[in-house]
């Protein structure tokens, strides 16, 4: 499944489907295209079937990305394997204020 970054309104993005090394190039320009404008935005991981490390690098980038604009993310339904992922990369302490 390919995977994408949808802004479902102003204060609510989605990430959808694989997000691994395949589909992180293109999620980087979606990436590029929000407008963050909001003081605090949430991303819900809900609908993401994967992530590998690829995946979870770029998570980490969007987050500095939005924090550089003045927005915080807050994180919601953060899948196990990427708990598992925060863990094996040794960044929980980075990930632990956006959830």
């Amino acid at each position: 499944m390919e995977a994408k970054l949808e802004q479902r309104t102003d204060t609510s993005l989605a990430l959808v489907g694989n997000i691994s090394r395949d589909t992180v190039p293109a999620l980087w320009r979606d990436v590029q295209r929000i407008n963050f404008t909001q003081p605090e935005m949430n991303l819900t991981l809900e609908q993401v079937e994967r992530f590998d490390s690829a995946g979870l690098v770029m998570l980490i980038h969007l987050l500095e990305h939005a924090k550089n604009r003045k927005c915080h993310i807050m994180l919601s339904f953060v899948p196990d394997e990427l708990n598992i992922l925060f863990q094996l990369y040794n960044v929980e302490s980075v990930i632990e204020k956006h959830i």
